[in-house]
This record gives structure tokens, C-alpha cells and sequence, in this order.
């Protein structure tokens, strides 16, 4: 699993958002991170939807977090950026749902499915506030 230009985008103007005490306007965070402007608004509408961000307009507009930094895990950013759970493989998370019916004779499908906890378990443990330090 590589993490996309999208979850680093996502992870580090949510950085940005948590440390400041007012709204951090798009145009401020494009400049501020270096990222196009268009692809930062379509990333902040997405946490926005998913109620991670508050989002208010206007001249003095910008995003907030909605959420406490320590209660915001890099599992759950990576989910909601990429739309879906990361995953190490493109395989079934469990032998029932296998798409080609050949879990059982899989040989590599235990150990990947062990790797994918470990990863999901390790995201889920750093938070954004673990992030920010």
C-alpha cells in the first residue's frame, strides 16, 4: 500500500488546521503547504462532508477541526481520504469473501491478512495529535 499525494495532502493541511486558533482559509493553506488550490478545496470539502472539519464562508472563512487532534486517527484520515480502508493487497478481508473462491488454497492469503492488521492496527494508534508533536 503506498499512500497517495491525497492522504499526505490531507494529513498535513489538517496539521496545519489543528495547530491554528482561527480558520485557515484554502487559499492561506495552498500557499502555506504548496498545494494547488483546487485539489486542497475538493481534499477540505471531503473532511468537511465526513464532519472532521467545520467549514464556514465568507471573507473571514476557512476550516476548523471539529474534532479533538487526539481523538483523530491517521486510519480513520487515510480512510476518508482514499474513499475506502488502505490495504496492503488487493485480496479479501476474509476467507468467505473471497472473489476467486481460492482462499483456502491461498498460500499467501494468512500472512497478508496478518500483515493488513498490523497496519490497520498501527494507523489506528497514531493520532493526529501524536502527528503535531
Amino acid at each position: 500500500m503506498l499512500l497517495t499525494k491525497k492522504t499526505e495532502y490531507a494529513i498535513l493541511s489538517l496539521v496545519a488546521i489543528a495547530k491554528s486558533t482561527t480558520a485557515k482559509n484554502v487559499d492561506v493553506l495552498s500557499k502555506e503547504l504548496n498545494i494547488p488550490k483546487p485539489y486542497l478545496a475538493k481534499i477540505l470539502q471531503t473532511f468537511s462532508k465526513s464532519d472532521i472539519l467545520i467549514s464556514y464562508k465568507g471573507v473571514n472563512g476557512g476550516f476548523l477541526l471539529n474534532v479533538l487532534p487526539e481523538n483523530l486517527t491517521l486510519l480513520q484520515i487515510t480512510t476518508i481520504s482514499e474513499d475506502k480502508i488502505p490495504t496492503v493487497f488487493e485480496c479479501s478481508p476474509s476467507l468467505d469473501s473471497c472473489p476467486g473462491n481460492r482462499a483456502n488454497s491461498c498460500h499467501l492469503w494468512s500472512t497478508l491478512n496478518a500483515l493488513q492488521q498490523k497496519i490497520d492496527n498501527f494507523l489506528d494508534n497514531i493520532t493526529l495529535k501524536d502527528i503535531m508533536q
